[in-house]
């Protein structure tokens, strides 16, 4: 009969090379998307928060959120949002969220977080998180914050 040892399981499933794909399913956890991005007809974009984005802050707050849809190299879509805390800051902040959250569930941090250390904050979405396309995986994610660094180092 062939059968495994639970220690061989657990080298075939944890010691390095480890395939990617599971690697990827234990490393990235995207949640449901809390938010939506919509196009008008003049091209301009808003965002719509889900009531699992917890918003914390009146319409005006969310009136000063910027959502941008950029491309990676690797041909996914991600989502990215500019908050802008303070307008006359020389300063914005790229941050990088942290696992099984997206940009809606983020955004009241955002504001809060620019308007304490008075600087603007720039985030982007995962590739598979949010409104961005593609599978979450480690490659992926460095294509992800290229994109995003490009975006906001791009002139106005």
């Amino acid at each position: 009969m062939n059968s495994f040892s639970l220690g061989e399981l657990c080298w075939l499933f944890c010691c390095p090379p480890c395939p990617s794909r599971i690697a990827a399913k234990l490393a990235f956890l995207p949640p449901e998307p809390t938010y939506s991005v919509h196009t008008d007809a003049s091209g301009a974009t808003s965002l719509h928060l889900t009531e699992r984005a917890d918003w914390q802050y009146s319409q005006r707050e969310l009136d000063a959120v910027e959502v941008l849809v950029t491309r990676t190299s690797r041909g996914n879509r991600v989502g990215c949002m500019f908050v802008r805390c303070a307008p006359a800051s020389r300063y914005t902040l790229l941050f990088s969220h942290g696992n099984a959250v997206d940009l809606g569930q983020m955004c009241s941090f955002y504001i809060g977080l620019g308007s304490r250390i008075n600087c603007n904050v720039f985030s982007y979405d995962y590739s598979g998180y949010g409104v961005s396309t593609g599978k979450p995986s480690e490659k992926n994610l460095y294509a992800d914050i290229e994109a995003a660094w490009q975006l906001l180092d791009a002139p106005s």
